[in-house]
């Protein structure tokens, strides 16, 4: 298990280092650079200055080993746009607001999610499996900004019952989690209801309800634990979809957290938040990778077993 993981690790490392790569000479390859218009007015040699400060009057394979350089020491760099805003005082400061707004949307899509999957399998071509296949297709169409505004004028705008838009107070969340909260559970009833259909039918299964085992620990113990496996699956890209995805959300409901950060970068081209950014979204999809393969070894012993014996 040990070189598995290190095995893990280093190829974690290198993933995150082609990313990097990529995105750095990516930005650059784009016309013009972030400082053009801040710099239009200045006298030629404090416009010098200015970009000898930020590197950006070497040529880009220089800065880019400058840029290493930093992020081997830690040093994420500053905005471009706006001096003295540090790239990791911006994730520390606004990464707990998109981590809390995700953490509510993942928690309560898989939740849900599994609970409906398992309730359409077990009521399979009855109202509730009909219902749930509905909600389900509902889900995957509909795109999440479409259904916060319409959250924004059913709920704050027609009934006053949340705020239209903000951050600072529990009522301020659930708007925005319910809005990125439903496309994962239409995708993990979907996934759930198809496994469960297969679990049940399986002759272990058949061999629990004989012994007259309850209709709870049936569930409990013998279909959730084996057909929950190709759920955790996606998790990864949920975790990864509903974080890097939700500055969408974040901008309806100007919410300050790292997607209208990446926004603003973006529009902005300050090149050092938008690597910052970049390197933090791709750390949590592949560390969030990581976890999923640890669940499965909590979910099913057998996985643990089988790769004790690869290895």
């Amino acid at each position: 298990m040990l070189k598995y993981t290190l095995k893990r690790l280093l190829y974690m490392v290198l993933t995150l280092f082609i990313v990097i790569t990529i995105t750095f000479f990516l930005i650059h390859a784009i016309p013009g650079d972030p400082l053009s218009s801040l710099a239009r007015n200045l006298p030629a040699q404090v416009k010098e200055n200015f970009y000898a400060k930020y590197g950006l009057n070497k040529s880009v394979p220089e800065q880019y080993v400058m840029f290493l350089k930093n992020l081997c020491h830690g040093d994420f760099g500053e905005s471009l746009k706006f001096p003295g805003r540090g790239v990791a005082d911006i994730i520390e400061k606004h990464a707990p607001i998109s981590a809390r707004l995700g953490l509510q949307a993942i928690t309560i899509g898989v939740i849900v999610g599994i609970v409906l999957g398992i309730v359409a399998a077990f009521k399979r071509n009855r109202w509730p499996d009909h219902l749930v296949m509905f909600i389900a297709i509902l889900g995957v169409c509909f795109p999440s900004f479409v259904l916060a505004a319409l959250l924004q004028y059913v709920l704050s705008v027609k009934f006053e019952l949340f705020p239209t838009a903000g951050w600072g107070t529990g009522k301020h969340t659930v708007l925005p989690t319910i809005a990125l909260c439903f496309g994962s559970v239409a995708t993990y009833a979907r996934y759930m209801r198809s496994s469960v259909l297969d679990v049940i039918n399986q002759d272990y299964i058949l061999t629990a309800k004989s012994k007259g085992i309850s209709n709870f620990n049936l569930i409990w113990k013998h279909v959730i634990r084996n057909a929950i496996i190709p759920a955790i699956t996606i998790l990864a890209p949920q975790i990864a979809g509903i974080f890097g995805g939700s500055f969408v959300i974040e901008s309806i409901f100007a919410i300050p957290g790292l997607g209208s950060n990446l926004v603003d970068a973006v529009n902005n081209r300050d090149y050092t938040v938008i690597m910052g950014l970049t390197i933090f979204y791709c750390a949590l999809y592949i560390v969030s990778l990581l976890m999923v393969d640890i669940l499965y070894g909590v979910v099913d012993p057998r996985v643990r077993v089988s790769e004790e014996v690869a290895e």
